[in-house]
């Protein structure tokens, strides 16, 4: 909160002297000013910030002067205290149930995205195995034609073939490797934004 403490002025008709009003007839610039101010004995004090409960201007007047109502300015400032702590409790309880909602968002995206990640994994090996099966397949009538062939450069080149294609075949099928779940790798924020619906996957503001 901030305080203004004010002097507060007497206004009174200003009287011009012969001076001045030759000057101000001589020179259109010069302005002659309609009243005085003069500092006088009253105070005004003025309150600013937080929320306001009673009032947040008192000023000397006739027959209260402004130091019997001290005791109404602390009432007022102790108010807003209250209030702003409040205010500031309630916004930070909140901002932590809004980081729980969102901490909940960012387990499930981060369940969500490992199992699409495994799904994805999945159906790789599911292609790649099929492909290995072709590819066997393929190889074996191979194999059979190349076995009726007679001895000779063009069979031996076909049985070199056959080796190479083989150990192809066999390094493309997942299942000549033992199953394990996939490593997941840390996603990335693009990664996570279809997953979180309206949150962000930066943090909960």
């Amino acid at each position: 909160m901030g305080f203004l403490v004010l002097q507060e002025q007497d206004r009174t008709e200003h009287v011009a002297t012969e001076k001045a009003l030759a000057e101000a007839e001589k020179h259109s610039w010069v302005r002659i000013p309609r009243y005085d101010c003069t500092p006088s004995e009253r105070l005004r004090i003025i309150l600013s910030g937080g929320q306001p409960h009673r009032a947040s201007e008192w000023a000397d007047a006739p027959g209260r002067a402004l130091e019997e109502r001290l005791a109404e300015i602390a009432q007022e400032v102790t108010l807003r205290g209250q209030a702003a702590e409040r205010r500031r409790q309630d916004e930070a309880e909140a901002a932590r149930q809004k980081r729980i909602r969102w901490e909940a968002a960012m387990e499930q995206a981060l369940i969500r995205y490992a199992e699409a990640y495994r799904m994805r994994h999945l159906e790789a090996q599911e292609a790649a195995w099929r492909q290995a099966t072709r590819l066997t397949q393929y190889v074996s009538a191979v194999r059979t034609r190349v076995e009726a062939m007679p001895p000779g450069q063009a069979r031996t080149e076909a049985e070199e073939w056959i080796s190479c294609a083989a150990t192809t075949v066999e390094r493309l099928d997942p299942l000549n490797t033992p199953a394990r779940l996939p490593d997941i790798p840390n996603p990335r924020a693009d990664d996570l934004k279809p997953l979180l619906g309206h949150w962000s996957p930066y943090g909960p503001t």
